[in-house]
């Protein structure tokens, strides 16, 4: 889980040296996600990927503390929503897979627009049953 106790966590994104860090805002949007019952994984990418930075999983496991098949599972939500973009590097040493680098391709606004609306869909079916069982008793 995310310590908002500590130090914020600054680390650098190695393709252009821009730091990635999570301060109060951060925090607090992950706390607002897992208030309206965003799973936590998906939560914290979320808000890794919330600056609209290109950043590698790599990079979310660190600032987020999620392990990596967390991660995985976050980013597989995340392209069914076709919210994200991949994009494979090479690595310039050594060998191994590519790097895979991950942005949002769809605006913060438009993402929290969708969840609401799916919230409001799951809450008029709720409705709907409890004025049947209204209607039943």
């Amino acid at each position: 889980m995310v310590d908002e106790s500590g130090p914020v966590m600054e680390i650098s994104n190695k393709k252009d040296e821009i730091p990635v860090a999570m301060g109060s805002s951060e925090y607090e949007m992950i706390e607002l996600f897992r208030r309206i019952n965003v799973s936590r994984p998906i939560a914290l990418t979320l808000t890794c990927l919330a600056k609209g930075r290109e950043i590698s999983s790599q990079t979310i496991e660190m600032i987020s503390g999620l392990r990596q098949p967390e991660v995985s599972v976050a980013m597989r939500y995340l392209r069914e929503k076709n919210w994200i973009d991949i994009r494979e590097e090479k690595k310039t040493k050594g060998k191994g897979r590519p790097v895979k680098l991950y942005k949002l391709i769809v605006p913060m606004e438009c993402i929290v627009s969708k969840i609401e609306e799916e919230i409001m869909a799951e809450s008029r079916i709720v409705f709907r049953n409890i004025e049947r069982l209204k209607n039943l008793a």
